[in-house]
């Protein structure tokens, strides 16, 4: 049984087929191209007396068909029903399903093939199901060297065709799930803007050279539903492979270079967490000020850029050990200045798409979460102290704000004319974060400003980025404390600012 939206290879298969003496069943569209061919083939129609009827909705939806799939050979009962009603098995079934990823809507969901894939693979024992016309050369070597499919190919076959049609359906549902209002409780959820189930079509697209450690395995994949992912159009100068790690820690680094606005930017990223950041007049301005907040750190790091990579910043990187570098493109000498990097890996990639559910792995399931977008419109802000910030500490806030939301708690983030100058992450308490940024600050913070992520449960971190000289602070507020810490600001002649937002990062 032939039945594929997808012609690519059919015409070969299905001559390799007939080669081997096996006789052709199609529908319409398939069995014309095989008869324009000169090949000998059986419509579906003259099987089962019935054409095509709503416009090639039903095509296959017939005893004839499913009976010849489905038959047990092994139950006698079964194959008497097939010589009473003069079916003939079906042993087997080459289809793949309409587009429906690319050109979602009613008439791309496929049911008839559907149905055929699933009711092939459920009886493996006997058929076999091919729905991927990569399979088709393997699928005619094994048929020449023995005209029958094994055991273990059969049961391969199957579990592809299964999660074939479970991809296709979670694409499906999350197509339905984006036409319905955000609220979901009149739905059925009890968390809006979470549905009651997720399905999660995923199919492996790279493979890595280990996972985050040498004795774990490691792979990217892609969500079945969505082709578009940044990821897949990226563009890789040169022969060095991304690692597990290279993808994580790239992956934030182009998204936080994306959300530092429309000026030219740059970002240095180490275990997932910024240690640079800067915005500037042009790109080199803007990768210098990146690197210089934390060299060390930026040892073996991942860069990114907003802006095409020049010269200006390819001289002076190309003397500083880098995993990734990533921009939107590359100056001709740019580029060939860092390909003479070995060990450094080149992407030229699209802005990055918008940020989906956060899904991490526990015992029994899936914990799932919202994003977390950063609101740094200040006009949505509060200040609490007597002076407010000036419009330079304005522009500072913000930029810190951006920064701080992707540094994982608890954190800290000191910066001077939109550049980093001191990052403190991952700390246990604020007040370690505070020290550790204005340790690395060492005295660039003089009049600048500090972010934090979460509240100040107590003045003493306040006063330690007081004592590095910052001028303005923005925090989210929420602190039973937040009376003290403002007091201890206005002492000091400090701007300070409440979000109202959080930004935990775990």
């Amino acid at each position: 049984m032939l039945s594929v939206h997808d012609k690519s290879g059919l015409v070969d298969l299905a001559r390799g087929l007939v080669d081997l003496g096996w006789e052709l069943l199609s529908t319409g569209g398939t069995a014309a191209v095989l008869l324009d061919a000169g090949l000998p083939v059986t419509e579906v129609a003259d099987v089962t007396g019935a054409p095509e009827i709503l416009e090639g909705r039903v095509k296959t939806l017939h005893p004839a068909i499913h009976g010849g799939i489905l038959a047990d050979r092994s139950d006698p009962a079964h194959l008497a029903d097939l010589e009473a009603r003069g079916i003939a098995p079906i042993d087997l079934v080459v289809a793949n399903l309409y587009p429906f990823a690319d050109w979602p809507g009613v008439e791309m969901i496929d049911i008839g093939g559907s149905a055929m894939v699933r009711a092939a693979a459920k009886n493996h024992a006997h058929v076999g199901v091919v729905v991927d016309p990569g399979g088709y050369p393997s699928l005619l070597d094994e048929l020449r060297s023995g005209n029958s499919l094994s055991e273990i190919t059969r049961l391969a076959l199957a579990r592809r065709a299964f999660a074939h049609t479970s991809s296709y359906d979670a694409s499906i549902v999350a197509w339905l799930d984006a036409g319905l209002p955000v609220t979901g409780a009149d739905y059925g959820s009890a968390t809006p803007g979470l549905p009651d189930t997720l399905h999660l079509g995923l199919e492996r697209v790279d493979e890595l050279r280990y996972g985050e450690n040498p004795h774990q395995v490691g792979a990217r994949y892609r969500w079945a539903v969505d082709l578009t992912g940044w990821w897949d159009t990226a563009r890789l100068h040169g022969d060095k492979a991304m690692s597990y790690l290279n993808v994580l820690d790239t992956e934030a680094a182009w998204r936080l270079v994306h959300e530092l606005g429309d000026e030219p930017a740059a970002v240095v990223v180490k275990h997932t967490n910024p240690c640079g950041a800067a915005v500037a007049g042009d790109i080199g301005e803007a990768w210098t000020a990146a690197h210089a907040c934390d060299p060390t750190s930026a040892f073996g790091g991942i860069v990114a850029v907003n802006r095409p990579l020049t010269m200006a910043v390819a001289g002076p990187l190309s003397e500083v050990f880098t995993e990734v570098v990533v921009a939107p493109s590359y100056e001709p000498d740019a580029l060939d200045t860092l390909q003479a990097r070995t060990n450094l890996r080149i992407l030229e990639a699209p802005p990055p798409g918008p940020r989906g559910l956060d899904v991490r792995t526990v015992d029994g399931g899936l914990l799932v979460q919202g994003p977390d977008p950063v609101d740094d419109d200040v006009n949505n802000w509060t200040v609490v102290t007597r002076r407010e910030p000036s419009e330079t500490e304005w522009l500072d806030l913000a930029f810190a704000w951006r920064v701080v939301a992707r540094v994982t708690s608890n954190a800290i983030v000191l910066a001077r004319h939109r550049q980093a100058v001191g990052i403190g992450a991952g700390q246990q308490n604020r007040r370690d974060a505070v020290h550790l940024a204005v340790e690395k600050a060492d005295g660039r913070a003089t009049g600048g400003v500090c972010a934090s992520d979460a509240f100040f449960p107590f003045r003493d971190g306040l006063d330690a980025t007081i004592g590095a000289g910052v001028t303005a602070v923005v925090q989210p507020g929420g602190s039973v404390r937040d009376d003290e810490v403002v007091e201890a600001a206005d002492e000091a002649g400090l701007a300070m600012v409440f979000t109202g937002r959080r930004h935990f990062r775990h």
